[in-house]
């Protein structure tokens, strides 16, 4: 501890017995900028995220959480929540983040088909425990993310989405600190508004501490990623898309366009290719998988061919995301319809022929089960949208505004069919910057219930390190 008198720690003046209270009423560590492990602690996903408050906590508990929150509110701080830090929003200088990657409890009720796990939960924590059961839990693309920022930002399924909906819906009970330091019970029953909110509206109304999920009788699938030569876009576009009102809601697929980086990791035929990935998730056997993709299978030579049956817990072998932290800029948007106007219009944008540098330019199908309403409702922003594109860049540090041009060049060059509401698990630190970005994604009607359910348990806009939704 440093002898002076008032510790300055970004921007934020704090005397010494301040931070020794806060030390002394949680279990996990208090650390300010230049202690050991600071940078560790505030490590994100996203390389040119940089994490920097003027204090973190690592709550090891609820009570850490409680606690946390409650001296924020003393000394006048807003409030981050870091879990595995694949989206993060604001650098929350001046703030006070709590992470929780500590709290990886988990718990599976196999007769009530129920999970409840703690904040810092991945999904590849909860899926060895679910698959002993023969159950399945609606996870994403990538099984490495945290449990509770997926779910609370709607959470879209490349498997069972189609068919089941997305994981908010699912949702049966929270617990979590609000503004004020509550610990609270969060159900359809005890605080229905807040349930409503806090399922699509993700931190913007407290911490998450535990969440209690359903699952389903679900082991296995068919399904995984066939990768094409780029020079044949066209062609598997418009096999693609013309495949797609031929499939049921068992069936959830996406494309992706990719130039990937030349790295020992990718087998040979994918080393520094570029290539078109198509992804299929299907609930069906396989033998009447094979036929369902017959179509797409025949409609270029594939480089590798790797659909096949599988067990639920090899779900991320769909996508196939990258595991390892990266420096990228993302950015995302949804679709109206895919038509052969769109199709032409992103050749022209992704193509062999286009210059795009862009990694990744990802298309995912909705549809299905995404449209409706569930049984309790909630704020997920994306519904009856059918499909969602997401892409990213990825360059060293510095070169963030080259990356962010190619970006928008994408993005402008689709408006044309573009949605005003969007996914909010995809939205980048670039979107939805301001109440009017964040209204539109949320739609008009759905964004002023959300600004009200703030003002009533956020006040203060205490958690505004996010697409921030502002208190009515």
């Amino acid at each position: 501890m440093c002898s002076e008198a008032v510790i300055s720690v970004a921007r934020v003046d704090f005397r010494p017995e301040d931070l020794a209270d806060l030390r002394g009423s949680v279990r996990g560590p208090v650390l300010e900028p230049g202690a050991e492990g600071y940078e560790e602690e505030c490590a994100t996903f996203n390389l040119t995220c940089a994490l920097r408050p003027a204090v973190v906590v690592g709550a090891a508990d609820a009570l850490d959480v409680r606690a946390a929150v409650r001296f924020a509110g003393r000394h006048g701080l807003p409030v981050a929540v870091q879990s595995a830090a694949h989206q993060v929003v604001s650098s929350a200088e001046g703030g006070l983040l709590i992470t929780t990657r500590r709290m990886r409890g988990v718990v599976v009720d196999e007769r009530e088909r129920l999970v409840r796990v703690e904040a810092g939960v991945r999904w590849d924590d909860v899926l060895p425990r679910t698959a002993e059961h023969g159950l399945a839990p609606l996870v994403g693309s990538a099984p490495g993310v945290g449990v509770v920022g997926y779910t609370l930002g709607g959470g879209q399924s490349p498997l069972l989405g189609r068919s089941l909906g997305y994981a908010a819906d699912h949702v049966r009970r929270l617990t979590m600190v609000t503004a004020d330091g509550e610990l609270r019970e969060v159900t359809p029953v005890s605080e229905p508004d807040l349930f409503w909110a806090v399922r699509g509206g993700k931190g913007n109304f407290g911490v998450v501490t535990e969440i209690e999920f359903e699952v389903f009788p679900v082991s296995r699938f068919y399904g995984g990623c066939i990768y094409f030569p780029g020079e044949h876009l066209a062609q598997v576009l418009t096999a693609w898309r013309a495949w797609l009102p031929t499939v049921g809601e068992d069936t959830t697929s996406s494309v992706a366009v990719q130039r990937l980086p030349d790295l020992p990791v990718l087998p040979e035929p994918l080393r520094g290719a570029f290539v078109v990935s198509l992804r299929i998730g299907y609930l069906g056997s396989a033998a009447d998988g094979a036929d369902l993709i017959a179509p797409l299978r025949a409609a270029a030579p594939a480089l590798i061919d790797l659909v096949g049956e599988k067990p639920y817990s090899a779900i991320g072998q769909i996508h196939m995301d990258p595991v390892d932290p990266m420096p990228y800029c993302d950015r995302s948007v949804c679709l109206q319809e895919f038509t052969e106007e769109t199709e032409r219009a992103l050749l022209e944008l992704v193509g062999a022929e286009s210059g795009c540098t862009l990694a990744n330019v990802e298309i995912r199908a909705l549809g299905g089960a995404f449209d409706r309403e569930p049984a309790v409702p909630n704020a997920v922003s994306s519904r009856g949208l059918p499909y969602v594109l997401f892409a990213f860049a990825v360059g060293a540090p510095g070169h963030e505004d080259a990356l962010r041009a190619g970006l928008a060049e994408l993005i402008d060059g689709l408006r044309p069919w573009a949605a005003e509401r969007n996914m909010v698990n995809f939205l980048s630190p670039d979107e939805a910057t301001d109440a009017e970005g964040v209204r539109e994604v949320y739609g008009p009607e759905r964004f002023e219930r959300l600004t009200a359910v703030k003002k009533q348990y956020d006040p203060d806009n205490v958690f505004r390190f996010n697409h921030n939704v502002l208190p009515a």
